[in-house]
């Protein structure tokens, strides 16, 4: 090879190397996002719990120095709408936090994709998907990553969803034992508060997949064999 052909195979091999640069960094900064959303969920739910267990804890405390009389009822009125508040938020920003997680694997499968493109026969050793649909994303979070009435009632923002519910149920007692009904119907309305609870906060993340279904366009679907 002479001098005046090595410029030229270099310049062949520049572009492909600048965008091999330049889909690892995009790669990398998509991974370290995705971590840190998850340690924000992690976080978060956990401040959640602590919060909830401090004020299981303070109301036992107060059953025991004053009893079950209208100090306590207003000790845990004071305290039950906060906790439920924070339960609220973070069950919304777990949700969100998801919903991000997912877009977050779409943008790294279609960089896997990119890579393919670049180096198709490194594709047997990729055990993570490069295709954007469905099918890529739960291939990409693992082989037993289907969508399951078990998988779904183990995740965290049904765990914190379901727990919240037990402590809008329990404020609704609350409020209806000072309003002076009877203990049946004081444990009805309190049993209906927690399903109104689930119901309306069900509806949210229901109506968002709904969306990003109708609006969502996949890039790259997977071949019809996969």
């Amino acid at each position: 090879m002479n001098e005046g052909e090595e410029p030229m195979a270099d310049a062949g091999r520049a572009p492909n190397a600048l965008r091999l640069q330049i889909l690892a960094t995009e790669h990398w900064s998509l991974l370290a996002t995705r971590s840190m959303t998850w340690n924000e969920m992690f976080a978060r739910t956990g401040m959640y719990l602590t919060v909830l267990s401090g004020v299981t804890v303070a109301l036992a405390l107060m059953a025991q120095a004053a009893g079950f009389g209208a100090t306590f009822r207003l000790f845990a009125l004071l305290l039950l709408p906060v906790v439920l508040l924070l339960g609220l938020g973070t069950q919304i920003r777990l949700g969100d936090a998801r919903g991000e997680d997912v877009w977050l694997v779409v943008g790294m499968n279609r960089l896997r994709h990119a890579y393919l493109e670049l180096a198709p026969d490194l594709a047997p050793y990729f055990i993570t998907s490069p295709y954007d649909d469905p099918v890529g994303i739960m291939r990409t979070y693992g082989p037993e990553a289907q969508v399951t009435p078990a998988r779904l009632l183990s995740g965290t923002p049904i765990l914190v969803g379901i727990i919240n519910a037990v402590v809008a149920g329990v404020l609704v007692t609350f409020v209806a034992d000072a309003l002076g009904t009877s203990s049946t119907l004081r444990i009805g309305i309190g049993a209906i508060g927690g399903v109104v609870y689930m119901v309306a906060l069900a509806l949210v993340p229901v109506r968002q997949i709904a969306r990003i279904r109708r609006e969502w366009q996949p890039r790259f679907p997977s071949p019809p064999a996969e």
